[in-house]
């Protein structure tokens, strides 16, 4: 996985809700795992923009629901630094659901996406509206 270029700080961890920005059909994913994190025992995984992460899908249409599904975050609330010292935070925190490979499964996002998630990803910024 290639470099993010800011210090993006980890504000979401296991367990939390997070919303669906694509039209994938989930609706609510409840992040179970980060990939590629190498913690400390006993400690919550945290994950931020950027971040790959496994999720259960909560609520959405009846053939996804109850699903896991890989997906990538999008969006935070918990604001974090870019290299210029610009902070960035959002309104929500959303993740876009991806295939093993890391290409998206659906074919728009809603709402703007992070700068972050399109260096790591490239394939997810050829589908956004709005990249900040």
């Amino acid at each position: 996985m290639k470099p993010v270029s800011a210090r993006v700080t980890k504000g979401l961890q296991v367990g939390s809700f997070v919303k669906c920005a694509d039209n994938s059909g989930a609706t609510s994913l409840q992040i179970i795992a980060v990939k590629r994190y190498g913690g400390v025992k006993r400690r919550v995984p945290g994950c931020g923009v950027g971040s790959w992460i496994i999720c259960s899908v909560k609520e959405g249409e009846p053939k996804i629901k109850h699903e896991v599904v890989h997906a990538v975050i999008v969006r935070q609330k918990k604001e974090y630094r870019r290299k210029t010292g610009m902070r960035v935070k959002f309104e929500d925190n959303a993740a876009v659901l991806i295939t093993e490979k890391g290409e998206p499964r659906g074919t728009k996002i809603k709402g703007p996406i992070a700068k972050e998630v399109v260096e790591r990803f490239s394939m997810v910024g050829k589908i956004a509206t709005m990249v900040l």
